[in-house]
């Protein structure tokens, strides 16, 4: 499953409840995730799972209910719905944490390692948004927003949803933001708040504002979409596996859901178009050519090569390609102005015309070796790979043109 994506339709902005909730109808262990909440060993509140209408749409409904009455307006908070499924209750001592407060429970949990680095990365965005909007250093503020319960639970229970579910690439939609003023804390404060303007800002998420009056998007669900995301845009085809729905707590003249699904990249046949990204480079050494050569193979590059050009004033320079399927060229494209000093790329699409593959490991006389075989029009090519018979050549102790051309003719002989 680690090569499925897990897109996050945020039409109706996003919050920490909405998405525990609709991790867990898109099938995170329900059972796991209270063990996981039980060993953080917090008070003052309990747990309500089931489901709930929003606009005639059922979806998940998760409810974090403090022993006492503290309304986050930050979170959605308005009117709870029908009877819960699954109660977690616990005695309620009031207490203002801040992030390291919140590390030190986390780190102490029961739960999985990589469910604490997810939930700490989450808290840390939101923390670094929180001390930016109120102008002190990061170990001086005390996060209403951040230490409350309800928000520790909600962003711990995402992270344990997230690992149970075993999804290693993320993709969120435009996010949708209301307008006007919410009541919190510190007074009323305009829509977007604070702690999620700076979250966008420094985390390049896309908010799209609509006409619905009142707070979509919470600190809470701002990090969650921030920390999680790893891909800017969906793949050109691919099949839905499986759907789930959240619900928030307001309503909207909208349904106030958050949709996820499971989404499984569906591979491109010879018919289908690739990218070509070009950028030409004449102040970048050479060290920091091969580095980022490196890195745009491990980001999933088709091919990267470069041409020896000459640009204005007849300067050497080189000319970076870079072949790419859709879906990688943004994640690329960053990777190429981060370690080069370019300052413009070009992009365009390309027709692709290949022949049909398959890999076989074949049993020379020379010794085993793996072949790339390809076929077009009644013909066959067979393609040694390179570190074997550079290998097998060592081993007969023969030379490189006479260990291949014996290989490919033993190959294609047995292929007939």
């Amino acid at each position: 499953m680690n090569e499925d994506i897990l897109y996050f339709e945020c039409f109706s902005g996003i919050s920490g409840d909405m998405t525990v909730s609709a991790l867990i109808d898109i099938g995170a262990d329900k059972d796991v995730l209270l063990k996981a909440l039980e060993s953080l060993n917090v008070s003052g509140y309990k747990i309500e799972i089931g489901r709930r209408e929003k606009c005639g749409i059922d979806g998940g409904r998760f409810d974090v209910i403090l022993d006492e009455e503290h309304y986050h307006e930050h979170e959605h908070s308005h009117k709870h719905e029908h009877s819960h499924h699954h109660e977690h209750h616990h005695h309620h001592n009031h207490i203002h944490r801040n992030v390291n407060d919140i590390f030190e429970i986390i780190d102490k949990s029961g739960i999985t390692e990589n469910a604490k680095n997810i939930s700490k990365d989450i808290f840390m965005k939101v923390a670094l948004a929180e001390s930016k909007a109120h102008n002190k250093p990061l170990s001086e503020v005390h996060f209403h927003e951040v230490g409350a319960v309800d928000s520790i639970v909600d962003i711990v229970a995402t992270a344990v949803c997230i690992d149970n579910l075993g999804i290693k690439r993320f993709v969120f939609s435009e996010i949708y933001e209301g307008q006007g003023y919410v009541n919190c804390q510190h007074g009323v404060l305009p829509v977007p708040v604070p702690a999620v303007l700076n979250i966008f800002s420094d985390c390049d998420l896309s908010m799209k504002i609509t006409d619905n009056r009142g707070e979509m998007i919470t600190p809470t669900g701002a990090g969650i979409a921030a920390s999680l995301s790893t891909e800017r845009k969906l793949p050109k085809k691919f099949k839905i596996i499986k759907t789930g729905i959240g619900t928030g707590k307001k309503d909207f003249k909208n349904a106030n859901i958050l949709r996820v699904m499971i989404l499984r990249e569906e591979k491109e046949t010879e018919e289908e178009k690739v990218v070509m990204i070009e950028t030409n480079v004449d102040d970048s050494t050479p060290e920091a050519l091969s580095y980022t050569m490196d890195k745009l193979f491990e980001k999933g590059a088709r091919d990267v090569f470069f041409t020896n050009i000459y640009m204005k004033k007849n300067r050497p320079a080189v000319m970076l390609s870079v072949l790419c399927d859709y879906s990688k060229v943004e994640i690329l494209s960053d990777t190429i102005f981060e370690n080069l000093t370019t300052i413009g790329i070009r992009k365009y699409t390309v027709d692709r015309d290949i022949m049909d593959r398959e890999f076989i490991n074949f049993k020379s006389s020379l010794g085993n070796c793996n072949i790339k075989v390809c076929r077009r029009k009644g013909k066959v090519y067979c393609y040694p790979e390179y570190e074997d018979v550079k290998k097998l050549c060592d081993y007969n102790n023969i030379g490189f043109d006479e260990c291949i051309n014996t290989i490919k003719y033993e190959c294609k002989k047995s292929l007939f």
